[in-house]
Formats: C-alpha cells, structure tokens, sequence
C-alpha cells in the first residue's frame, strides 16, 4: 500500500471513529425533553399556571367571538398565528401515537406527563371545535392577513375569523384527521382518565360518521385554507380514522371499513398532514402481523406496500428515495425535515412490531432486520441533531451549533414580558424581521424545515421554506426520540 493510500485510510478511519463517538455521545433524552417542551411555546389561549415557556404570555383569547363559540386555546401553526385544523389534528395524531408505542420509554424519561400535557391541549381544543355532530370548525384567522404581519401572538390585530364545516359544506378529510387525532388520543387517556378518554371516543365516533355521511374535500367548503394547506384527496383520512377508531375500540366495523377498502393506497412517496396511507398500511400491518385479519389480498396489500416504502426509506427498495450526500432523506424543497420525521417515526414503530412478532422485512435488496429500522432512525436523527456536513442542528436549542434565526413571529420579537408595549403589524418588519440578529427567545425544541438536497441550509429569517419550524414537524420525533433515549 502507498503512503498516500496509508494517509487516505488513515484520515477515513479517524472520520469514521470521530462520527460514530458523536453520534454515540448525541443525547436524545435532552432533545426528547425540548421536543415536547416546543408546544408549549406555539400554545394559543389563556397559559396555565405550570406553563415552562415563560417568554410567551396569552393570546388568541376572544377566538370564535364572531362565531359565538370558545375557540381560545389550541395551537398555532408554524411561524405565524394562525391555527389550521387539518395539521393541528394530524400533530396531535402522530403526537397520540408516539406516546401509545412509547409510553413506558416516555416515562422512563419523565417526559409521559409533558407528552400528555402536549395532546390535550391540542384535544380540549378540537372538542371544542366540535360544538355540534355535524359542525366542526376548521382554523381560525386568516393566512393571507396574518402573513402581511409580523406580529407576536400577543399583539395580534389581524381578522380572527373562525371558519368551519357542516352538513352543507362538508370536509370529510378535515374531519375524518380530527376523528383520527381523538380516537388516538382516547387510547392514550384510558389508562390515567377513563371519563376524558370515553369523551374524546364520543366526539370521534361523532365526527368520524359526518366525514362518511358528508363526503367532500375541506378546501371546497373552506379556501382560505386551501391556499395554505390543500387535501389531495379523504380517502386516506377516512381509513386512517376507521384504524384508530379500530384500536380504540376493537369494534368490528371500523376493520370492515378497512379491509372492505378498494384503495389501500398503493406504494407511496410520503407520509405527511396531506397523505395518511403509509400510517394506515402500518397499522394494517400490525394487525398482519399480530394474526388479528386473514391473510387476505387487501390486508397483505396494505403490509406489502408498507414494507416497500420502508424498504426505500433504507435503499434497498427498487424506487429508492433520495438521499443528500450527507445521508438525510430528502424529498421536497419545501419543509423537508416533516417528510424526513414521518418516515423516521415509520421505520422505528415498525421495528417494534416487528421485534414484538420475531419477523423481518424482505426487500428487493435483502431482508432486513428491526435492528437496522433502528439504525436508519438513529442515523437521521443524529443528522437532523447535527451531525451533518454543516455541523448545525436542526432542533432549535439542541446541541452547541443550532439555527438562529427561525422564521417565527413569537421567537424574533422580544418577549411580551421585556417589552409589553404591543408592536404593530409592519413595525414588526422594520424592528425584526429584517435584523441580521438571532432571535431573542429560545424556541427549544422547534425542527426548522432543514437543509436542501445538497445539505445546503441559510440561517435567515426571510428563508422560510428551510427556517420555519411547524407543529407537524416535531410529532414525529418525539416517538422516536423516546425509543432512542
């Protein structure tokens, strides 16, 4: 061997023994801690006695005035203030979700009351946004008014207009997520609040059968929320809810609904707020797996199309997804980091049930193992924690080099407690928006949109497909850092 080969091999082993000493030392029961911690920083409403964010103060506390219906609480979005139903429900879906498999895990780490804390904010809200069977509001405020400000929470001044469906307007995508969210949740309630898990179950059951009775896409009936987040379609939705309302309550026509399904979604691309089938193919899967359904062609298709995606998440699929040199998953320009999170959540909970039926996966390219889900997981993790070609962390707040200037109204203004005098709709441009200066909260726990496919990343505010953190984006997370903690 050369000594330039000697030098090469050299350098190549200390990279590799450097990388796998950080990725060891990365401590993910402190990003569990401030993933759940974040949610207390994008709260609406009137804050609680044991709020821990102390730079945030009540907001938002007349919503639903125009409607005369109590729509205070709930959560806000991303970086702005505006609460948007169809991505809250799902947040606190996968929020339920990471808690059900993780729970003992949660606990371990002291964080399963902060985890519950998490949910129901999000599910006392969405019981209120469903005043009536067949009403169910869908967001509150307006994107395009709310964008034209930079505001904090607190000093808002911008329409808070309440908008909703119904029988008349239907939205069955809206309200098949919500039924999805309540019923997930109502499972993890039974065990510590019987009485508040049987009422999230009854608004479920409610809104579930308006989604079935009262087909249609939300963003017909409501297009303001199209322009930000538009459905694809509520087939997904629909039998999304019909398996958590299965695992809630074991009742059989939940799993007809499922196994009677023409659709079971075929191979998809991704898992997000807008398209639900790679959740429902898994649980389906569970159940597969658990010898719960017969081995039918629809229960086999919903496993088998599972498998592949999970099978292209690792690259040994035969339709890899893209990777970026640095080794994220990469799927979109725009918010990256919520696509990476749901497929990282996906490879980790199937490694569990896997691990639970002594079973494995067969790829195109070989069988894998649970052990290796796990690996996949932990190697996205660790990149998305900063052990990337930047050496930035994703997660505001984590490590010793973490994005700065987040596109967030409530973190780049200074808090209401250190300057209460309110900031007005284009002061808050000319004071902080434009700043070249880090955003004076620290809003821990936050997963910004992530780099571009080339581990390219622009700390500035005004970069918000990469810099705006979104309440979609850390749900995820929050299982899969539980399992790895």
């Amino acid at each position: 061997m050369s000594s330039a080969s000697v030098i090469g091999f050299v350098s190549l082993s200390f990279f590799l023994l450097f990388h796998s000493r950080v990725a060891n030392s990365v401590n993910y029961g402190e990003a569990l801690a401030k993933s759940l911690l974040y949610y207390e920083a994008q709260r609406s409403g009137k804050l609680p006695p044991n709020q821990r964010v102390q730079w945030r103060g009540d907001s938002g506390l007349h919503d639903g005035a125009d409607a005369e219906v109590d729509l205070a609480g709930g959560y806000y979005d991303a970086g702005d203030n505006v609460k948007f139903g169809f991505p809250m429900a799902f947040t606190i879906t996968m929020l339920s979700w990471s808690t059900i498999e993780f729970q003992a895990q949660l606990k371990a780490k002291k964080e399963l009351s902060n985890a519950l804390d998490a949910i129901k904010w999000g599910t006392d809200y969405l019981i209120k946004a469903h005043p009536e069977p067949d009403v169910l509001y869908a967001e509150v405020g307006d994107g395009d008014s709310d964008h034209e400000c930079w505001q904090r929470p607190e000093d808002m001044t911008t329409p808070r207009t309440a908008y909703k469906i119904d029988d008349q307007h239907p939205g069955s995508d809206l309200a098949a997520e919500t039924a999805a969210a309540l019923a997930a949740a109502s499972i993890v309630f039974k065990p510590t609040d019987s009485k508040y898990s049987s009422k999230l179950l009854s608004h479920a059951k409610q809104i579930y059968d308006f989604a079935c009775q009262h087909q249609g896409l939300y963003q017909n009936s409501i297009p303001v929320a199209g322009k930000f987040y538009s459905s694809s379609g509520f087939e997904d939705e629909l039998l999304w809810a019909a398996a958590w309302l299965h695992r809630a309550t074991d009742d059989e026509t939940y799993l007809n609904s499922l196994g009677g399904s023409g659709n079971t979604g075929s191979t998809r691309s991704m898992f997000s707020w807008d398209d639900k089938f790679v959740g429902v193919q898994v649980l389906a899967a569970k159940l597969v797996l658990e010898g719960k359904v017969e081995s039918t062609s629809v229960w086999d298709q919903y496993k088998s199309q599972a498998e592949q995606f999970i099978c292209s998440c690792l690259q040994k699929g035969n339709s890899n997804f893209k990777k970026s040199p640095g080794g994220l998953l990469w799927f979109q320009p725009w918010d990256n980091l919520q696509y990476t999170a749901t497929a990282t959540f996906i490879a980790t909970v199937y490694s569990e049930y896997l691990t639970a039926n002594r079973a494995s996966i067969q790829c195109f390219g070989g069988i894998v193992q649970p052990s290796e889900l796990i690996g996949f997981a932990k190697s996205q993790v660790d990149y998305i924690l900063g052990s990337n070609p930047k050496n930035l962390s994703y997660m505001i707040g984590f490590g010793s080099n973490y994005v700065q200037k987040a596109h967030h109204r409530a973190a780049s203004i200074e808090s209401v407690k250190e300057k209460p005098e309110p900031v007005a709709c284009k002061e808050g441009f000319d004071l902080y928006f434009y700043k070249n200066e880090p955003n004076p909260n620290l809003l821990e726990g936050a997963l910004v949109g992530g780099p571009d496919e080339n581990d390219g990343y622009t700390d500035s505010r005004s970069n918000f497909q990469q810099a705006e953190p979104a309440i979609a984006n850390t749900a995820p997370l929050v299982g899969v850092l539980a399992r790895l903690a």
